[in-house]
């Protein structure tokens, strides 16, 4: 998927506009929840995500999705990452 597709997808879905994000080669955020739900686009790099769901790696194209209050960890490529988010309440 493409950025201009998947911000009229966020837009279908009631999302609000998305936010790029950009994370450095080889860091991690620790276990965490935020209060809203997230679903993004990741345009450049690698994100791996682990949840109570288990372990899942995504690339350039690709979405994923979080619901609100997930507890996740975030590890990110030897690239890092940049991904277009949308949060919504």
């Amino acid at each position: 998927m493409n950025a201009n597709d998947f911000t009229a997808l966020l837009n279908e879905e009631g999302f609000p506009a998305g936010v790029l994000v950009e994370r450095g080669p080889n860091e991690k955020m620790d276990e965490h929840s935020h209060p809203f739900e997230a679903k993004a686009l990741v345009v450049e790099g690698e994100l791996r995500l682990l949840t109570a769901d288990g372990e899942r790696v995504y690339h350039q194209g690709q979405i994923f999705h979080l619901r609100p209050n997930e507890r996740h960890t975030e590890f990110y490529g030897p690239q890092g990452v940049k991904y277009l988010v949308g949060r919504k309440v």
